[in-house]
């Protein structure tokens, strides 16, 4: 009925510019993701800002969405504020259960920012060996 995530709020938030300060890293960089997170109601309100990674293809399937990083802000009435996550390889490796190992691939990876699980603002960069 609702999207993981999904919680009551005495506000209504609308989020905007979802920048990532790279596009291209290597295996062990790292990208920093912000967003810019606005109250549009007439009170001081909490908002629990939500980031979800999926890796388009590697070397096992992927689920289409993970939540690998989350903040809580409260922004005062008819204000904004920045949200900003590092995405480092930590949070783009996996177990491989036929590896028995950590796997950190080489990929695309999408990034979606938003207060549920539907994270609409999306972007991606991309992981390369060379």
């Amino acid at each position: 009925m609702f999207p993981f995530g999904h919680g009551l709020s005495y506000g209504t938030f609308s989020y905007s510019g979802l920048a990532i300060d790279n596009s291209t890293i290597r295996p062990d960089g790292t990208v920093t993701v912000s967003v810019q997170v606005a109250n549009d109601s007439d009170r001081e309100a909490a908002e629990v800002v939500q980031l979800y990674l999926h890796q388009r293809h590697g070397s096992a399937s992927r689920p289409v969405r993970e939540l690998k990083g989350f903040q809580r802000v409260t922004v005062p009435a008819h204000g904004s504020q920045q949200v900003t996550f590092t995405v480092g390889p930590d949070a783009r490796r996996f177990w491989s259960p036929t590896d028995r190992d950590w796997v950190l691939d080489s990929s695309v990876f999408d990034v979606g920012v938003g207060g549920d699980s539907t994270a609409e603002l999306a972007a991606s960069f991309e992981v390369t060996e060379g």
